[in-house]
């Protein structure tokens, strides 16, 4: 889990810019990397400091806020303003959060925490490394479709990947692999199978029709357990 996000604060007016600071360094969270009044001296200067999350202002001299953050896709966005009207841009750059001055320290602590949880889904791996039938293997979770229990051996697990693809994972369980496959790519749907959303086709209360094709060319089905069907039904 992340415990500090590296932050850098951005804000031309000094009173705000200092107040900002006061607050980010009551929060444990925080890991304040920088501060500057420039936003042009921000984008000539923040390519050689490690950071993960900006927290600026929109209306600045030179360059506005919104602006600033385009310039910056691969980090996390908290803009603070004293105007309302610019919520809907920043919402549609993607930012994190949207805070109006003056800033209290709940609302803003509220959205480092939210930063926290995006920084923490993008710092998860892309694969699961594993012992197979073919020996150790890297199997990415965009690959995956379906996952079900081996009929020669329950202690194993048959992994349908995409493009035919298929593969054993020796000695593991559905749990454990729950564990590491990202929550809203994958679902548990009974006691044997784990599917990935990608490969529901249609779904009906108690049966998934996939987008898999079994040995006659026919669409695979997969059934929901009852004990597994409302937490698929919400995510779907």
């Amino acid at each position: 889990m992340t415990s500090k996000i590296k932050c850098i604060l951005l804000d031309d007016e000094l009173l705000g810019l200092k107040y900002l600071k006061m607050l980010c360094e009551q929060i444990q969270e925080l890991e304040i990397v920088a501060v500057f009044d420039n936003p042009l001296v921000f984008l000539e200067q923040q390519k050689q400091l490690n950071y993960q999350l900006l927290i600026l202002d929109i209306n600045m001299p030179q360059i506005d806020g919104l602006s600033v953050a385009q310039l910056v896709p691969t980090k996390g966005i908290i803009f603070t303003t004293a105007y309302k009207e610019y919520a809907v841009e920043a919402f549609e750059i993607d930012a994190i959060d949207y805070l109006t001055k003056p800033l209290r320290k709940d609302r803003l602590l509220k959205a480092v925490h939210k930063a926290m949880r995006n920084i923490e889904k993008e710092e998860k791996p892309l694969f699961i490394t594993s012992n197979t039938n073919k020996g150790k293997a890297v199997i990415y979770f965009e690959d995956i479709l379906l996952i079900t229990t081996s009929e020669d051996d329950p202690r194993d697990k048959e992994v349908l990947l995409i493009n035919d693809g298929r593969i054993t994972l020796k000695n593991i369980s559905l749990d454990k692999l729950l564990e590491v496959l990202p929550h809203g790519l994958f679902v548990r749907v009974n006691k044997r199978e784990i599917i990935a959303y990608k490969a529901v086709q249609f779904f009906s209360y108690d049966e998934i029709t996939t987008t898999i094709f079994d040995v006659n060319n026919k669409p695979l089905l997969v059934t929901i357990g009852a004990a597994f069907k409302s937490d698929f039904l919400a995510n779907m």
